[in-house]
């Protein structure tokens, strides 16, 4: 079986609500969506980070597919291992597009889901955490803030069924733990973090983690930046401290060992560069007794179930992970439904999921007018 195509889309969706975060406000994900094509027949479907960019790399690497078996996925990578080194996030970003199209081909030709493929399940459901941000509660301020969201968190957990809930945190840490606080009063019984994206200086982190304590968080996620940072935030904090920001490359695994920074990892096929590359990080966590979890880039549908199928089949994510998936207007596929906070690991061949071309060009349609939403 060799692949005889391969072709890229870049498209844009609308989200429910504006979401905000200590750098950002979106309300909408742009995505570079990849098929390859095989001389069998078979096909296979990848989703990955961000626009134009990555969509251009995607296409290059693509031309070194022809002719080539998606299950040369190691030859594939030592090819290419260069390109993250020139291209950053943009480049593990691409090849984890190629990565996820080759495995969904691998499962469809052998009639296996690709959670099998991983070494079978441990779980069918996947807990979904609970998103929450200033832009959810429109007009409030000052002193009616805090509440203003703890209603809404609480209208979301009893709707969503949701057991996790995480705070986008802001530069404003004082008002950051007062909305914890009202969090945690009004849901004593979920798993509660905040991550405010390194916003936080050493200082503030490490008075805001201490105000914290009390709290019950089960992490406080990058409230500073760089391992250095958080390694003195951690020696002063009893809080576990979390990490998508300053552990994101194997190379930077070690270092935040020796300075004992970090007690969560979070993973993300699309920011590590592949399947195999997250199975690996769980690896490293396990054999170094951390925690790991997943963070989220804003998936569809492909995207979300390359996910699952890594947390379906890997013991140490037993967490809530993070998913905008919920929040999304739309998407390209059937879309996976949400029940008790869980969503279930598609259980047909590949992903286990089926694109609507229809909607894959109405929403690359939308790009073409848009730009690119997101990177």
């Amino acid at each position: 079986m060799k692949i005889v195509d391969v072709d890229v889309w870049v498209v844009n969706l609308p989200l429910v609500n504006p979401f905000t975060s200590s750098f950002e406000t979106k309300t909408g994900e742009t995505r570079t969506v990849v098929r390859i094509r095989t001389d069998s027949g078979v096909e296979g479907w990848g989703e990955t980070m961000w626009g134009r960019p990555v969509a251009a790399i995607v296409e290059s690497l693509g031309k070194d597919l022809i002719g080539t078996s998606p299950f040369a996925l190691e030859s594939f990578h030592r090819r290419h291992h260069m390109v993250p080194f020139f291209h950053g996030y943009l480049g593990y970003a691409a090849i984890a597009a190629i990565d996820v199209a080759c495995w969904d081909a691998m499962g469809k030709a052998t009639g296996r889901p690709v959670t099998d493929l991983l070494g079978g399940r441990v779980r069918d459901e996947v807990p979904i955490t609970a998103l929450i941000t200033r832009a959810d509660a429109p007009g409030a301020s000052g002193a009616t803030l805090a509440g203003a969201l703890a209603e809404h968190a609480v209208r979301v957990v009893e709707e969503g069924g949701f057991d996790a809930v995480k705070l986008k945190g802001t530069r404003d840490v004082r008002g950051d733990v007062a909305i914890l606080r009202a969090l945690r009063a009004a849901l004593p019984e979920v798993n509660l973090r905040v991550d405010p994206n390194a916003a936080w200086s050493v200082p503030d982190s490490v008075r805001a983690g201490i105000a914290l304590e009390e709290l019950d968080l089960e992490y406080l996620e990058d409230p500073c930046s760089g391992i250095e940072g958080m390694s003195q935030v951690k020696a002063k904090v009893r809080i576990p401290l979390c990490t998508n920001m300053c552990v994101v490359r194997f190379e930077e695994f070690a270092p935040a060992m020796r300075l004992n920074a970090v007690d969560v990892i979070h993973g993300d096929v699309y920011k590590w560069g592949g399947i195999a590359a997250t199975k690996a990080l769980a690896a490293h966590c396990e054999t170094f007794g951390l925690g790991m979890n997943l963070h989220s880039g804003g998936e569809l549908g492909i995207a979300t179930a390359a996910h699952l199928a890594v947390v379906a089949s890997t013991p140490v994510l037993s967490r809530a992970i993070d998913s905008m998936y919920y929040l999304h207007a739309d998407d390209i596929i059937e879309p996976l439904h949400l029940e008790n906070g869980r969503l279930r690991t598609p259980e047909g061949p590949g992903l286990g999921v089926t694109v609507d071309e229809d909607k894959l060009r109405r929403f690359a349609a939308v790009n073409e007018r848009e730009g690119d939403l997101t990177r």
